[in-house]
C-alpha cells in the first residue's frame, strides 16, 4: 500500500467500484484489499481509495491464467 502522503501514482486511477467490477467483488471488499495492502492504493483527501490501473490490470490478468 502506498503511504498516504506520497505523490499521486502515474497513470489512470480506478475507483473501488471499478476495481470491484473487474474482480467480481463488492466495493467494500476492494476497499478492504486496499486497507490490508493487498492492492496498491492511495487515499484521496476525502478518504476515498484510488487504485493505479496498471497494477490492478496486471493482477487481474495474472489471476485469470
Amino acid at each position: 500500500m502506498t503511504h498516504p502522503n506520497s505523490p499521486p501514482a502515474p497513470g489512470p486511477l480506478l475507483t473501488t467500484t471499478e476495481v470491484a467490477a473487474l474482480f467480481g467483488v463488492t466495493p467494500g471488499t476492494a476497499a478492504l484489499w486496499a486497507k490490508d495492502g493487498k492492492l496498491d492504493a492511495i487515499r484521496t483527501p476525502g478518504g476515498r481509495w484510488r487504485f493505479p490501473e496498471s497494477p490492478v490490470r496486471a493482477l487481474l490478468n495474472w489471476s485469470q491464467r
